[in-house]
């Protein structure tokens, strides 16, 4: 609701606060503490609905539980401006004073007191030149005032003489004085402004005198009183303000025992106790005792001693990664070093591991099984659009609403400080003007700087060395080689077929079936139709949309057994699977049945895994212009034209006419233009089809090839070997052209694939051209 609308309202009901010992006016600010359950329950409410409530005062401020008898009927709407919970479960609240305002009737039938009130407008005088007469006086009386009050600072001495409304002018000036409760009351209830600017004068002129009294009284007993005698009738009093609000214990007392208890480091237990310090020598209204109330709580949040006990067991580690996930050596013997080098030293720094995959493959959910392993606790930090330095490092407390970096946040939300921290998606890390995030992340992640990080808001040295971070990425590219060096990178590639149907069996299918509620009894989906939806409604890396495809299976079957419990067991085969998921969603592709003129079958590998690329090469009459389409990044261009210069060098060679390169423009295009494409390892791809077309030879359409091109025809080693032939294998191609120096990499391919398929090792293109084109 609209302020204005809120308040023009007639008879509105609001939740109340009494105040004990204070009256609050109009447009006007104040902080002060709710102790007491129905004050703190109206405040919960009025936060729920718009943040508008009544303040009113008590008549009697050692009245616990106030009826009607003993509240102030004329009191004022506030809007809550913040909250804050204590560390003994009270509030402190900022308001904002709006309006004057006349309760109707109050309504203690619920578990915090409400009201029915109008507003209660001041009158004005039609006598405008009596009225500042008055108003006049009044300033004088209150400048007069402030130089023997200290409490009136400067500031808000020239703010309150910046208002120029009569009734704006009082309410502030009155409250920022030391005045009766009763008087501020009698003030606030009188109507007419030109009434009221006569109270008023009155009661700083009275106020004045007292405050000149006082100042000769205080300088005499001053000299008496020494300092211990000093300390001592300040804590009394301390201790008064706190009995008055509820809270029998010193905040500042129970702040020094939990910062004792916590056995911190003696730097870090130093600086706390300098700012539970400063925290005594400030008003508890000012901003600041909120800044530093606050620091407080997250020092003694943090965890510096509290720690989780690491599994010993390499049997039990190794159990619960291969209950969690199918397949994953590397990493599960990654792991199992760790917890054996641990214990044999019972002390190590945490490992910086970097798994690195296409979408889908498991990267999160195995630092999740991970942290199960170790019996670690686990936090999960996403990194994906971050772009400012201050997520990680937090921001000073000099600015407005300060808060630590998330690792520090992390760490105190998860209350251990060896946990395992996922830093996800660390490939899709930005900059802009704020500064660069990954260049913050150097410290965290570096085993030897990471024992002291230092957090911009915390300003303490806090350890991170035991701590197991892990970072996850679709492709290393991007990543910063500084941080990437301090990463030991672990490749989660792609799944073949075989391990998507055991993935499927083992962990989809339950999962799925507890998901949508459907029992075991109720459905059998056979192993054929897992690889029908595995070959035929989904072409990826992972199993993210496998799982989706699943999961949309079985909620076919939920919804027949929702509408009839007595539904007989559903047998998904190959040949009904139609009837749930529809038609295939990928068939065969028959391009691959027939041989063409300047078409090539490539590979690739992509961020989500690899991929076949199909080249093609046309050839008009023009003038030798070559023309290069399909979103083509710089390297791939550049390998096309080191393509067509060699081809162009050999033309004899290859019985091709050399005016048919002046003669001829070349058009060379690779499908899907709205998808990215770059990287070398087209380049033999893309001689073979310029040399089908330019020597009117078909290309085999059974066989794929990757491999980089130099001018002299040498085939270079490429990256991703892995992802490619499975890409290939997908696509129904068993026989690929690569590299002989990647002969090495043949071992990483699944062996039943590799039985599968036939790999013909290169070292020149002319190999190539042989075994591709039907010369």
């Amino acid at each position: 609701m609209e302020e204005k609308e809120f308040i023009e309202n007639i008879g509105i009901e609001y939740p109340v606060i009494a105040l004990r010992g204070k009256v609050l006016c109009p447009k006007t600010f104040l902080n002060f503490d709710v102790g007491r359950p129905k004050s703190v329950k109206a405040a919960a409410v009025s936060a729920e609905n718009g943040s508008y409530l009544l303040i009113t005062s008590q008549k009697n401020a050692f009245v616990d539980d106030p009826k009607e008898n003993d509240l102030n009927e004329v009191c004022t709407l506030a809007k809550i401006k913040q909250v804050m919970k204590m560390p003994n479960g009270n509030m402190k609240l900022s308001v904002e004073a709006l309006e004057r305002m006349r309760i109707l009737a109050f309504d203690y039938s619920k578990d915090y007191i409400s009201a029915i009130a109008v507003k209660f407008p001041y009158e004005s005088s039609e006598d405008e030149t009596l009225t500042e007469a008055y108003f006049r006086t009044a300033k004088n009386a209150f400048y007069d005032y402030s130089l023997f009050d200290k409490r009136i600072t400067k500031d808000m001495l020239n703010t309150i003489s910046e208002l120029h409304e009569p009734d704006v002018f009082m309410d502030n000036a009155i409250s920022v004085a030391n005045f009766k409760e009763s008087d501020v009351q009698n003030f606030l209830e009188t109507e007419s402004t030109i009434e009221r600017l006569k109270t008023f004068h009155a009661l700083f002129s009275k106020e004045l005198e007292i405050s000149k009294i006082e100042k000769k009284i205080n300088s005499s007993v001053r000299k008496s009183i020494d300092q211990s005698q000093k300390e001592y009738y300040l804590r009394e009093q301390l201790k008064a303000i706190h009995t008055e609000l509820g809270d029998d214990e010193n905040e500042s007392d129970a702040l020094i025992k939990a910062i004792k208890d916590k056995n911190l480091p003696k730097e870090i237990e130093e600086k706390a106790l300098k700012e539970v310090a400063r925290l005594d020598k400030i008003n508890p209204s000012s901003p600041d005792y909120s800044i530093i109330l606050n620091y407080l709580d997250w020092l003694k949040d943090l965890p510096f001693n509290e720690c989780t006990k690491d599994t010993e067991s390499l049997k039990k580690a190794e159990e619960v990664l291969d209950k969690d996930h199918f397949g994953l050596e590397m990493v599960i013997e990654r792991i199992v070093e760790y917890i054996a080098v641990l214990k044999l030293t019972k002390q190590i720094k945490g490992p910086l591991l970097c798994f690195v995959g296409p979408p889908g493959v498991g990267k999160t959910s195995v630092a999740t099984s991970i942290a199960r392993a170790l019996n670690r606790k686990f936090i999960r930090m996403s990194l994906g659009g971050v772009k400012d330095e201050a997520e990680i490092r937090g921001h000073r407390r000099t600015y407005v609403g300060a808060m630590p970096g998330r690792i520090i946040y992390g760490m105190r939300n998860v209350g251990s400080n060896n946990p395992v921290f996922l830093l996800d998606e660390i490939d899709k890390l930005s900059s802009d003007m704020h500064g660069d995030p990954a260049s913050a992340l150097l410290e965290v992640l570096d085993p030897e700087q990471n024992t002291t990080f230092r957090d911009r808001y915390m300003e303490i040295p806090y350890d991170l060395s035991k701590v197991m971070f892990i970072t996850t990425a679709n492709s290393l590219d991007t990543i910063p080689y500084p941080l990437l060096d301090r990463m030991e990178v672990i490749e989660l590639t792609g799944y073949t077929d075989e391990e998507k149907l055991e993935i499927a069996k083992r962990y989809l299918v339950p999962k799925q079936l507890k998901n949508n509620g459907v029992s075991a009894k109720k459905i059998e989906i056979t192993d054929d139709a897992l690889k029908e939806i595995i070959t035929s409604y989904t072409l990826e890396a992972g199993v993210r949309n496998l799982e989706r495809e699943v999961g949309r299976l079985i909620r076919k079957v939920a919804c027949m057994i929702a509408e009839n419990s007595k539904t007989k067991k559903q047998v998904i085969t190959k040949e009904n699977i139609a009837n749930y998921l529809g038609a295939k969603k990928y068939i065969k592709d028959h391009s691959l049945e027939s041989d063409e003129i300047g078409s090539a079958n490539g590979l690739a590998w992509t961020s989500v895994g690899g991929t076949t690329l199909n080249i093609e090469v046309s050839l008009m009459h023009g003038k030798g212009e070559v023309q290069l389409t399909g979103k083509l990044g710089d390297v791939m261009k550049e390998s096309a034209k080191t393509a067509l210069s060699y081809i162009r060098s050999n033309a004899t060679k290859y019985n091709i006419n050399p005016e048919d390169f002046e003669k001829y423009d070349v058009h060379l295009h690779v499908p899907e233009g709205a998808t990215p494409k770059d990287g070398p390892s087209a380049g033999i791809t893309i001689a073979t089809a310029l040399l089908s077309a330019f020597a009117g030879k078909t290309v085999k359409s059974s066989i794929a090839m990757t491999g980089e091109i130099t001018l002299r025809g040498k085939v270079l080693a490429i990256g991703g070997l892995k992802e490619k032939a499975l890409a290939a294998f997908r696509k129904g191609i068993y026989k690929v052209i690569i590299p002989k120096a990647n002969e090495r990499d043949l071992e990483e391919i699944p062996a039943e694939i590799r039985s599968q398929m036939q790999f013909i090792l290169v070292e020149r293109v002319d190999k190539v051209f042989e075994t591709a084109i039907n010369l």
